[in-house]
């Protein structure tokens, strides 16, 4: 019985969770963004359909400035991640979206109302 309340604390660590492990130390050592504006892992429904995200970061007045979509570093990036993050970002509405396999980081800036995204080099880091 303990070993099954222990077993529910841990995380197994699957390609995809080092690499989503790895991206929330970037933003949090390197970004500088706040832990407590961190999110990770939840459910959102888009179209009717349930979808998880993989790391949310939240602006102090609660909008969503980033979502992040994760990927083992044994998949290589496409559109379809892409178009995945974008139609997550119909539900979501933030201002930036991160996508990384962990070798490979892509960053963008999202245009709401021509509903388009903009390559960057980075993603700014966090302001108080």
């Amino acid at each position: 019985m303990i070993f099954d309340v222990i077993r529910k604390k841990f995380v197994v660590l699957q390609p995809e969770e080092w690499v989503r492990q790895h991206c929330i130390h970037f933003l949090i050592e390197e970004k500088n963004y706040p832990i407590s504006l961190i999110n990770v892992e939840k459910e959102l429904r888009v179209n009717g359909l349930r979808k998880r995200y993989d790391i949310v970061v939240f602006n102090s007045d609660g909008s969503i400035h980033l979502i992040v979509e994760c990927k083992s570093y044994k998949i290589k990036i496409e559109q379809s991640t892409f178009d995945q993050i974008a139609r997550y970002n119909l539900t979501l509405d933030a201002s930036y979206l991160m996508v990384t396999n962990g070798i490979n980081h892509y960053y963008c800036s999202m245009d709401m109302e021509e509903q388009r995204y903009q390559f960057l080099k980075d993603i700014p880091e966090y302001k108080s």
